[in-house]
Formats: C-alpha cells, structure tokens, sequence
C-alpha cells in the first residue's frame, strides 16, 4: 500500500508561504442524490486521465464543464472558453450544486480514483486562491481509508462536503478500499465570495510578495538596485527609486514593530 512521507520542512506551503494547505468549508450536499446521478452515467463516458505517469492503477474522470463544452475534452486550456458538456444537462442536482458556488467555474468533473489506486505526490503549480483558481472537492464516493496526503499530512475528505485544496502544495492521493473514490471537483476563478468563504471557515492567506516581481526579497533587493544604478537609463533609474522606496519602508516598519 502507498504512503508517503511528509515533505522536507523548506518545501512545505506552510512554513515558505504561510497558507492554508486544505480545508473544510462551510457548505454541504445531498450525497445520496449525487451518487444517484453518479449511478446514471455509461461506463464509456469515463477517459481515463492522460498523466499516466502521474498515477498507479486507474483514474479517469467525466468532464461536465470543458474548453467548447466537449464531454470528450480533459486537457485543461486556461485562454478557451469553458461551456457545460451534454453529461451536465442530465445531472439536475449537480446543476443545483455549481448555483451554490457564488463565483465563474472552469474545469468541473466527476473524478474516479479506482480501488487499489494511488496518485503520485505531485504539484499542480498556480492552482491555489492566491494565484486566482481555486480548486474545490465535493467527495460523493468515498471511505475513511481514502486519503489525501498534502505537505505530508493525511487528510480524509468527507463526503458531501466541500473541501479546498491548494493544489500547489505537494499532494497524494491513495484509495485503498475495495471501491472507486468518486469526487465532483470544481476548478473556480477566485472571487470576493470565495475569499469571504475561505475567511469563514478559518483559512489563511499567502501574503502578497513585497516587491512587484515575486523573485525579489530582501536579501537580494539591493543587489538588484545596484545593478538598476549601474545602467544608467531613466528606467532602470525608476526601478532602482521604486525597490529602494519598498526597501526603506519595510525596513522602517521593522524597527517600529
């Protein structure tokens, strides 16, 4: 059975970024009619996930909202447009599901993990509230068994409930009971609702980066205005004026705080 060991400490989303890894939110769904539309689906409807290498046994998945609204389509293309596919139209209370979440959805699935299965620690980069896609869980098949391990912790998501994971952090999936897990799992473009609910239900936020380009902190800042001042040009001057202006204030806020 797979198991997976928790990240080194400097890897981690919480010591680097200070953000809530996953979390329990304050909304719940009717599991028994979820799984009745679950039950109404044709076992060719399912495509099996195209990361091969990113799992062992069977993951597959049913798109119900996809670039052109195409049932067929699971690569996610962030610059097309996202519509709802044919198998949505037949699953009302998942319909009545996507109107609870308050904000624009773009990948919206129904994903199988088969019995026995594993997903492999990985990173899906910029998909955290922060970076603008927050990626929702609603399990509607599942066990105690299942679990998530993210940043190393294992987590059961439970079932009915909607659940945030910040997919940046490095996470793992392992199912080993005898039944596929099934999860709805929203992809959502963050919002003030989203954020209002983040807030509710006690999550903490990624501070934003000091400086306008995220690679810059404070231990590299002067150098980088050095070099601004070496080039001699009116931009790169401006730059220099803008970084040290960042620079100076922060260090002040230090020595009063």
């Amino acid at each position: 059975m797979a198991r997976f060991a928790a990240a080194s400490t400097h890897d981690t989303c919480m010591s680097v970024a200070m953000t809530t890894p996953y979390l329990r939110l304050p909304l719940s769904f009717d599991v028994a009619r979820l799984q009745g539309e679950l039950a109404g689906l044709n076992a060719n409807e399912w495509i099996t996930h195209f990361n091969t290498n990113a799992y062992e046994g069977g993951w597959s998945c049913v798109p119900l909202r996809s670039v052109g609204g195409v049932a067929q389509h699971i690569m996610p293309i962030e610059s097309d447009a996202f519509a709802d596919t044919p198998v949505l139209a037949r699953c009302p209370y998942v319909r009545e599901v996507l109107t609870q979440f308050k904000c624009e959805t773009t990948s919206v699935r129904f994903m199988a993990l088969a019995p026995g299965a594993h997903i492999k620690p990985h990173r899906d980069p910029k998909t955290s509230l922060e970076d603008g896609v927050t990626r929702l869980h609603v399990p509607i098949q599942t066990s105690p068994e299942v679990l998530f391990y993210i940043d190393g912790t294992a987590v059961h998501f439970s079932a009915g409930d909607a659940w945030y994971l910040n997919a940046s952090c490095e996470h793992a999936v392992i199912n080993p009971s005898p039944q596929p897990r099934v999860h709805l799992m929203l992809d959502c473009i963050t919002n003030e609702w989203l954020e209002a609910l983040f807030h509710t239900a006690g999550g903490v936020l990624r501070p934003p980066p000091p400086y306008p380009d995220p690679q810059i902190h404070d231990g590299n800042v002067l150098a980088l205005i050095a070099q601004f001042r070496h080039m001699q040009t009116t931009a790169a001057d401006e730059f220099a004026a803008l970084y040290e202006a960042i620079y100076q204030q922060r260090q002040s806020t230090r020595a009063t705080s």
